[in-house]
């Protein structure tokens, strides 16, 4: 039976500044472990620490610029283009421009603070 997700949940996220962080589908909002997907808004010159998770993560950015860096460089993600980030990865996400961006993030199995596994050295 289809499952209506009238609202979504905001988390509280990690980086040098606040970033809005809406679950509609996941552990917290749905109790959905097999995925997770949020609508992110992130300020500009926002940066979050580091991370290796154990899960896929997909990005669709629909405004503005999002930065993922990798162990082997970086890239500028912008609007209308998607990036894949397989589990597994060390990979930091940024939106170094003014303006900031917006993006939907899907994870496979779903976001977990426990499999993030986020840089203590940030």
């Amino acid at each position: 039976m289809p499952k209506l997700i009238k609202t979504p949940t905001v988390i509280a996220a990690s980086g040098n500044k606040p970033k809005e962080i809406r679950e509609y589908i996941g552990r917290v909002n749905s109790h959905t472990e097999a995925v997770s997907i949020a609508r992110m808004k992130s300020p500009g010159g926002w940066i979050e620490p580091g991370q290796q998770p154990e899960f896929d993560e997909y990005t669709l950015v629909l405004r503005g610029m999002l930065r993922v860096k990798t162990k082997n460089g970086a890239m500028d993600v912008r609007e209308g283009e998607a990036v894949i980030v397989e589990g597994g990865e060390w990979v930091q996400y940024s939106t170094p421009e003014p303006d900031g961006a917006e993006y939907i993030a899907v994870c496979l199995p779903a976001f977990s603070p426990d499999a993030v596994h986020r840089d203590s050295s940030q």
